[in-house]
């Protein structure tokens, strides 16, 4: 309606904004509310726990009934009355606020009173004194606020059966004696029972929480509702009021004539929704009178969203949303005065921009950012230790172990191959454990977990093969280009070269993060699919013929000219000499497989070249890993089980799939590939020692031109442990401590026994010697896969497969044209396929170099896109960033002082304002 006046007055040309700045700003209401919440007071607000318990008579004995609680949501007990339903979003009447808002009017409002136990808190006294209600009323009103309440907990039967029969020998409700007064006075107790400090949802309960009980009933003496809102001066614990031995600061009270049941429920939902807001709690905290009060209903009223009747049903409940806005920033619309529509649209215009860390800062001075650090971490380093003294810490620490000695196995056999065995398995077990504890210990991000990548491996092969083929001594050279590393890392942290990783967006960070989950599934792949190659399948085994199948080891043919033969007669000979064997005493026909090629037998046979059972059950034992794990992972979501139980399983998901397998394997018995770990603490090349001299071997100047090489080093472990850094440390790992009662695991501990585990893996090889490899390869698919859910490159390349209608909600495709999505998505799948070109091919040494490139490609991304949309499909670099919010401040300074209108648009907007009041 008012849309049509103004065009009609102004005609199409008129512009709303000018219309607009002619209505005031803020109302009274807001006004008054900015002024409450604008108030300087650093005592945050403490969580409120609201009860809402009903007036219910049975057999003639009046009780209160818990019928509702909220902490952030409403859980109600359902109609059976013996559980509660699941928390969910409260869907409030439109028409019950207005009578709450009305209630609040007419109503007494008692703020800052004293008292210590529900009679000394003087209620019914202040309605006779403003004249409310008749003083013969006070005992009735008296004695249904005294009347004991009956809390929704679990009860033994019995229990329950004897209270079914209780009623016959009840008191009636209708003599209201001296009796029956001081009777009342003892059913609600001063101390908490014993059932509240037993009551497990105290665990869910924040620490410092504080109630607002609601109680609402109907009673027959009443001709007009009997409406209460008290605020305590000090939290009190009002014995068996709550369910919970929580503190109550806040009372609504509301009883009413008969037949408004619905209505007074209605009420009672209403004020215990506002009272869990975090905007209306510190409203009623910071309170002065009842205008205050009815202020921040009204502002509530303002961002309420009404849902047409016919078309949503009432009675579906609403599931918690994933997200909520958060009060910190209701908190600054009200104070900017931008509650209600303004403030969401302004909140739907962009996303949150690229949030930088402190450590990111650039503090101009030798060693800042390094000193600032030690700042930040000194005060909770003694947390992250006792923090780890929890039993999710031991499904993490069997879970990144494994993970770690595979890795350190499978690098450290490729890295032997490569460097002749002067590193190998032993080398690379004792550098993890050594390199992973000390960053543990004082790392800025002990969530990083260190280990052996591919391009160091291609770095290493190629540094072999240069120093094999110039005559220098391999592991002089290495230890020169590691003291430079060292040396050239220190540069990097006292010159704050952490900074320029602010410049790292979305767009890095998932082409990095989608890299190594896309290794960690190829290689679990790649290693199963070799098991197949190393135990061929018999694909046209028929076990009808099975008599036909065999294989047999013969001596070598004599007669047979080839030079395979002589070779395998020498070798013969060897080894009779050697073991003294004749030849006379050899039944070749009694030799394995091993021992007849070993002594230069020949296998004859249509079976020789297969391997049964093995590589199937390789298989088995390598999806029913990751099959299981995947779905222990998420038992954590089903309905089975208490809720306990559920989240342990889930956290021990790897282990009890690891375990399980192992425990297959051993009761088939097959001689699966199993994990080889060394057994004794002594370098992998007998003819070197551990100590490496820096001088002897090679001339001097290679002390000196190890430099070059050790820059390569520098710039990938730099660029490696960064990118890490910065994944770990984004929002969506919410590893900030919001609140004092989120714990947070964050610790230390966890990483230390996985390294120290590590470096003493040499004295556990007899248990670890049962573990198969194709358990492990599923665990690394588990690893691989696990790491794509949740990155938004991931879910756009899905998109790619899926109707608009079928498409999930995304938030940035509400903003972003789909063609424009999917060419942002095509640029990133380019540019993860050059690293993957790369990193498998000689070209790896310059792995790093490539990281950096992909920061270069954002950068010209700007050309390609606008802001806009790489805002919603990445992050705005600093740059754009900064001057993005200069632009908008000029525009807020535009809108403050808006351009002079003409006489003429001012008198039709005048005249359109007087057309809207009188519609």
């Amino acid at each position: 309606l008012h849309l049509q006046s103004h065009q009609r007055c102004g005609g199409p040309h008129t512009s709303l904004t000018h219309f607009f700045t002619l209505l005031p700003s803020l109302s009274p209401a807001a006004e008054r509310l900015r002024h409450i919440l604008g108030e300087d007071d650093s005592t945050p607000t403490p969580t409120i726990f609201t009860e809402m318990d009903t007036l219910q008579q049975e057999g003639g004995e009046l009780e209160w009934k818990e019928s509702a609680r909220w902490v952030k949501f409403e859980e109600k007990v359902e109609e059976g009355g013996e559980r509660w339903s699941k928390p969910h979003v409260s869907t409030l009447t439109l028409h019950s606020l207005f009578e709450l808002r009305t209630c609040l009017q007419t109503g007494s409002i008692l703020l800052d009173l004293e008292g210590y136990s529900l009679p000394q808190i003087e209620i019914v006294e202040q309605q006779i004194t403003d004249g409310l209600i008749p003083p013969d009323l006070k005992e009735k009103i008296i004695f249904v606020l005294l009347r004991k309440h009956r809390h929704q907990t679990k009860k033994p039967i019995h229990r329950s059966l004897a209270d079914m029969g209780k009623s016959s020998n009840t008191v009636s409700f209708a003599p209201f004696t001296d009796h029956a007064q001081s009777r009342s006075m003892n059913d609600i107790s001063d101390t908490p029972s014993t059932d509240q400090l037993k009551n497990k949802f105290m665990k869910k309960i924040p620490r410092d929480a504080e109630a607002s009980n609601v109680l609402i009933g109907e009673v027959d003496f009443l001709d007009k509702p009997f409406v209460s809102f008290v605020r305590l001066a000090q939290a009190t614990t009002l014995g068996g009021l709550t369910e919970v031995p929580v503190p109550t600061r806040f009372l609504f009270i509301l009883l009413g004539p008969h037949g408004k049941t619905k209505s007074y429920n209605e009420i009672g939902r209403a004020i215990a929704t506002l009272m869990v807001d975090d905007l209306f709690s510190d409203v009623a905290y910071k309170a002065r009178d009842r205008e205050d009060l009815i202020a921040g209903v009204d502002e509530f009223l303002d961002e309420v969203i009404v849902l047409p009747p016919g078309e949503w049903d009432p009675k579906i409940r609403i599931e918690p949303p994933k997200k909520v806005p958060s009060a910190e920033m209701r908190h600054l619309g009200q104070v900017n005065g931008l509650a209600g529509g303004a403030a969401g649209g302004e909140d739907e215009e962009l996303p949150a921009p690229h949030e930088l860390g402190e450590e990111l800062k650039f503090t101009g001075r030798i060693g800042g950012g390094l000193w600032l650090d030690i700042k930040r971490k000194i005060p909770w380093y003694c947390s992250d230790i006792y923090d780890g003294f929890h039993i999710q810490s031991i499904s993490a620490v069997l879970f990144i172990y494994l993970g770690c000695i595979t890795n350190a196995i499978t690098f450290g056999g490729l890295l032997g191959d490569a460097t002749d065995n002067y590193q190998g398995v032993m080398e690379s077990f004792l550098g993890t454990a050594l390199a992973g504890s000390v960053f543990c210990l004082f790392g800025g991000q002990p969530l990083i977990i260190l280990s052996s990548t591919g391009p160091i491996l291609i770095f290493e092969k190629l540094l072999y093969e240069f120093s094999k083929n110039n005559d220098v001594d391999y592991m002089e050279l290495r230890l020169w280009i590691g003291l430079h590393s060292c040396l050239q890392c220190f540069l990097l942290v006292f010159s704050d070269a952490s900074y320029i990783i602010k410049y790292m967006t979305r767009f890095t960070e998932e082409g990095f993060s989608s890299l190594i989950s896309f290794i960690f599934i190829s290689d679990a792949i790649k290693k199963m699919v070799g098991a197949f190659k190393y135990y061929p399948i018999n694909r046209g085994f028929k076990p009808d013929y099975i008599t036909a199948y065999k294989c047999e080891c013969i001596a070598p043919d004599q007669g047979e000219s080839s030079n395979y033969f002589f070779f395998n007669y020498f070798m013969l000979i060897f080894y009779l000499i050697l073991f003294s064997f004749n030849l006379t005493d050899l039944d070749w026909s009694q030799l394995s497989k091993k021992e007849c090629v070993k002594y230069g037998g020949m296998l004859v046979g249509n079976s020789c070249k297969y391997v049964p059972d093995l590589a199937l059950m390789s298989f088995i034992l390598f999806f029913g890993t990751y099959s299981m794990t995947v779905s222990l992972k998420k038992f954590k979501f089903s309905r089975y089980f208490p809720t306990k139980l559920r989240k342990l399983i889930s956290d021990f998901a790897i282990f009890m799939s690891i375990m399980s397998f192992v425990g297959l394997d051993m009761l088939m018995g097959l001689d699966t590939p199993k994990l080889i770990v060394p057994t004794e603490f002594k370098p992998t090349r007998s003819d070197r020692g551990w100590l490496v001299m820096p001088f002897g071997k090679n001339p001097w100047w290679w002390c000196v031109a190890s430099f070059v090489p050790a820059l390569l080093v520098t710039i990938l472990i730099f660029m490696d442990q960064q990118i890490s850094a910065v994944i770990v440390n984004r929002k969506e790992n919410k590893l900030k401590r919001s609140v004092p009662c989120w714990r947070k695991e964050e610790q230390r501990l966890t990483g230390i026994l996985v390294f120290v585990l590590t470096g003493l893996s040499v004295f556990l090889a007899p248990i670890l010697q049962y573990i198969p490899m194709p358990v492990l390869y599923g665990v690394f698919l588990y690893m691989g896969v696990a790491s794509l859910s949740g990155i938004q490159f991931w879910e756009r390349i899905k998109l790619y497969l899926m109707p608009p209608k079928h498409q999930p909600d995304f938030s940035f495709l509400r903003h972003v044209p789909m063609r424009r999505v999917h060419l942002f998505t095509l640029v990133q799948i380019v540019c993860l396929a050059v690293l993957w070109i790369l990193k498998s091919t000689f070209l790896a040494i310059i792995f790093p170099v490539m990281i950096l490139g992909l920061m270069v490609v954002r950068k010209l991304l700007d050309l390609m896109f606008s802001q806009h949309d790489l805002a919603w499909l990445d992050d705005i670099l600093p740059d754009k960033d900064k001057k993005k919010k200069e632009d908008e401040k000029k525009k807020k300074k535009d809108k403050k002082a808006p351009e002079p209108e003409s006489d003429e648009e001012v008198r039709k907007c005048t005249i359109c304002q007087v057309w809207i009041c009188l519609s």
